[in-house]
């Protein structure tokens, strides 16, 4: 028997095989899967990417020995745990184009980890030989980053406290530093630790996380895990909004009470270094790439649709445009994100087979605008902090160099500081959307009178205020939001001669 769309089912896998006949579903035997994987940080984004490629390869008939243990490190990640294991760790993926929708339930991951003070239970995970990559999506800011050096921050409290207490952790990277020293000692290899963060050299970051981490409390160890070990760099890319009530309000519209389903883009790009010290799955064989030249699809990737993302986030917030594609329907954010895409980020990046910077543009474009996928302003804008340092200000740092035009790139950061005073221009409140959004609205209040005051936060600017183009730029650009308003700025960026 099957299930009508007006009575949905629970999802689980005693269910599966009542669900409506054009919800595909997983074909082997999830019984017959044992884990060879642990993913920290089970958002979305993971469960639409990295475990849909998994999933993808287990309907071949392969890869059962590689099925996915969740994990995270922080007590929020017990609601998402909660609601998984309820449901079998089963997700329904919603794929929307602007004109179809589809839907499929993948199974590739078969438990939750407990969420636990020390992290025991996800060290045990760890240290077992069976387990071959550990996987993470920890956000961007997530690596403890020092901004003035670029190594790993060794004052930060979580850093200080695994190094002090190396068998109770707190960090993701803790926990892999304990897992890793069990391993050692019982005479097993070490696992690939593999970053799914959008990050420059994002193998290299993990491995600099780790390894330092290590060597504050055991350098013989951190030698072992640098030597043995493998931190893959790669590139990934899917839209995937956040889940609310309209997402699973979907997935009840097809036929399945899904507490957590994950809508998402018709576009997924995977790209790695085979680079992997306990053998990897396939992936290859479900549309993913292999390629030592991992570097220029990151950077045609990071710079064009998440430092676009950047472009877009924050003119739309101050504009009341609730979405990416909201903002791709406005003219004149529209034309602002064109300019500055074809005169000041695509000329600092290369080609990469089979796609120009020109065509991925016009990739992005046509991704940004799909209004079926509701990927809001507010998730985009999240956590400035880490996106304008690692997304925009490269460019930045890039362009004058090669004695190219930051005017647009300035308003970006000036329409960035603009937002985090906190009220739109219909008199709405910006709620906090940063991490550290107290310093960062501090800092924009300052400079509504003193616009320098915003570029003086070094550990986001760095040298990157000393140049006088731009912070003269800057200065004007900022100067003229607060005199103006947003879209009077934006039109005259968009009618000058840079």
């Amino acid at each position: 028997m099957t299930v009508s769309v007006s009575d949905p089912l629970p999802l689980s896998d005693v269910t599966l095989d009542r669900l409506p006949a054009d919800i595909a579903r997983p074909v082997y035997d999830r019984a017959a899967l044992t884990p060879g994987m642990v993913h920290i940080g089970l958002g979305n984004f993971h469960r639409a990417h990295q475990a849909w490629y998994l999933h993808r390869l287990m309907q071949l008939g392969a890869a059962r020995d590689w099925a996915i243990l969740g994990a995270g490190v922080r007590s929020y990640d017990a609601a998402m745990r909660k609601k998984l294991l309820a449901q079998d760790c089963l997700t329904t993926l919603i794929e929307l184009s602007p004109d179809s929708r589809s839907a499929e339930v993948t199974g590739a991951m078969i438990d939750y980890l407990p969420i636990e003070e020390g992290n025991a239970s996800l060290i045990r995970a760890m240290a077992d030989p069976a387990i071959r990559i550990v996987a993470l999506t920890v956000t961007e800011g997530g690596y403890h980053i020092d901004p003035a050096t670029g190594g790993l921050d060794t004052g930060h409290a979580d850093i200080r406290h695994d190094a002090q207490n190396p068998d109770r952790p707190r960090t993701a990277f803790g926990a892999m530093v304990a897992a890793l020293r069990q391993r050692r000692a019982a005479g097993h290899g070490p696992f690939t630790g593999m970053s799914c963060d959008n990050l420059r050299g994002n193998g290299d970051i993990l491995r600099q996380a780790v390894v330092g981490l290590a060597r504050l409390s055991d350098p013989d160890l951190a030698g072992w895990i640098d030597s043995e070990g493998a931190f893959p760099n790669s590139m990934v890319d899917c839209i995937v909004p956040a889940t609310g009530p309209a997402e699973r309000a979907l997935a009840r519209d097809l036929g399945i009470a899904d507490e957590v389903p994950v809508t998402h883009e018709n576009y997924r790009q995977w790209v790695l270094e085979d680079a992997f010290c306990a053998g990897r799955p396939d992936w290859d064989r479900v549309g993913a790439t292999f390629t030592a030249d991992v570097h220029s699809y990151e950077m045609m990737k990071i710079r064009i649709l998440n430092a676009g993302h950047q472009v877009l986030a924050n003119a739309g917030e101050l504009l009341s445009q609730g979405t990416i594609a909201d903002c791709m329907a406005h003219p004149v954010i529209r034309a602002f994100f064109r300019k500055v895409q074809t005169e000041e980020i695509l000329p600092h990046i290369d080609p990469v087979p089979d796609m120009t910077p020109d065509q991925y543009l016009d990739l992005i474009e046509s991704r940004f605008a799909n209004p079926a996928i509701r990927d809001t302003t507010r998730r985009v804008a999240f956590d400035g902090s880490s996106r304008h340092p690692g997304f925009v200000l490269p460019i930045l740092h890039d362009a004058p160099a090669a004695g190219g035009p930051v005017e647009g790139l300035a308003l970006v950061e000036a329409l960035w500081a603009r937002m985090c005073a906190g009220q739109r221009e219909d008199g709405t409140v910006i709620e906090p959307n940063d991490p550290f959004w107290a310093d960062l609205h501090q800092a924009a209040n300052a400079a509504k009178t003193r616009p320098l005051a915003w570029l003086e936060q070094s550990g986001i600017y760095a040298d990157t205020a000393a140049d006088p183009a731009f912070s003269a730029a800057f200065v004007r650009w900022l100067t003229l939001i607060w005199q103006d308003g947003t879209e009077a700025a934006l039109a005259a960026y968009i009618g000058s001669n840079t």
